[in-house]
């Protein structure tokens, strides 16, 4: 997707915000996804640093060329820098340079030989008053990416009718004597063949005993007749992902198996309807877990109920129980996010359905229809 200067603008805007409200001033952005959100970069390597009046985005040799063409049209929001050494060397020179004190760095990004090497050149030329140092952060730029922009919406609702229309076309691959591996490579031609760059993530095909494993992996297992059979998959379209299960039956359906597909599907209904912006996304989670508890298969769904969607096939916010060490998050409208309840029993089967909802003024939008 092609930044423009409006959309920079506003997005380093909201980030600066952020830093205000944590006290810092500048962020050493190093996770490559938020790097991509803030400046357009989508290379294999490199770094932004956001200050109060400018972004730095730090590249190699090998991406100079490319950076400079993506920063020309933006109207001087973002800078290009490159260097001789390394990125560490080179963050913390241009640190140093631009007289931030206290600078903050992505925690779950940055490793911590890369902390210590940086943290070291700022002490090393520190000035005469404040020493520079780094400050941990957590999900500066991740909090910014929750909420989707117009065009980041129009992505992602296009990429959701094209996933759909390849679920409609995956049960027909599902046949007697075919195996797991063979299923997941169609799905993924077919993804390809409805314009998605790539597939989001390795297909998962469960079938039989395997669809009772919640993130089974593709085998050399044949799919056999009566066999339930677990199918989740997701694509890159224009630089997004979206995600999708569907759970298909080969041949008759059994009375235990037809109760349990029952069972999900009415609790997916319900986190669905519970979605609307101001409520907690354990709440919605909550939804769909009390109608699996009231089925008995509480303890068959050991998994969150949805998460965010976007650049990374896995972002905030996180649809699921409430934690005292992880965000419950209150839904606002231009999020993204999945809801996939299931319900997995060794010896019998699993289902697990899945779609993708964009967040209304009212309510939700179901993308993968």
């Amino acid at each position: 997707m092609t930044p423009t200067p409006d959309r920079v603008a506003a997005r380093l805007s909201r980030v600066r915000a952020q830093m205000s409200r944590d006290g810092i001033d500048a962020l050493a952005v190093t996770h490559l996804p938020n790097l991509q959100y803030l400046t357009g970069f989508s290379g294999s390597a490199g770094a932004a640093i956001v200050l109060r009046d400018a972004c730095l985005l730090v590249v190699d040799f090998r991406y100079v060329t490319a950076a400079t063409a993506l920063a020309g049209p933006l109207d001087g929001l973002v800078r290009v820098e490159t260097f001789a050494h390394s990125y560490d060397e080179a963050i913390a020179d241009l640190l140093n340079a631009s007289g931030a004190v206290r600078t903050g760095i992505e925690a779950a990004d940055l490793p911590v030989g890369r902390f210590n090497a940086i943290s070291a050149g700022l002490s090393a030329n520190g000035s005469a008053g404040e020493a520079p140092r780094l400050v941990p952060t957590e999900r500066i730029v991740e909090t910014v990416r929750m909420i989707k922009d117009a065009t980041e919406i129009a992505a992602l609702r296009e990429a959701g009718r094209r996933l759909a229309g390849v679920a409609a076309r995956v049960p027909a691959l599902v046949r007697a004597g075919r195996t797991e591996r063979e299923i997941a490579d169609e799905i993924e031609l077919e993804l390809r063949r409805a314009g998605f760059t790539r597939a989001a993530f390795e297909t998962i095909v469960a079938s039989g005993p395997n669809s009772a494993l919640p993130h089974a992996r593709p085998t050399d297992r044949a799919v056999q007749d009566g066999d339930p059979t677990v199918l989740d998959f997701g694509g890159v379209y224009d630089g997004y992902c979206v995600d999708l299960t569907r759970t298909v039956q080969l041949g008759a359906v059994s009375a235990v198996m037809a109760k349990l597909y029952a069972a999900v599907a009415e609790a997916q209904r319900a986190a669905i309807e519970a979605v609307r912006p101001g409520v907690a996304s354990s709440v919605v989670d909550a939804a769909a877990r009390s109608v699996l508890e009231r089925h008995g298969l509480g303890e068959a769904f050991g998994h969150g109920t949805g998460h965010g969607l976007g650049l990374e096939v896995h972002e905030e916010p996180r649809i699921g129980r409430r934690s005292p060490r992880l965000p419950d998050v209150v839904i606002e409208a231009g999020m993204v996010f999945t809801i996939e309840p299931g319900a997995y029993v060794p010896g019998t089967g699993g289902v697990r359905i899945e779609d993708d909802v964009l967040v209304t003024d009212s309510g939700c939008e179901v993308l993968t229809r």
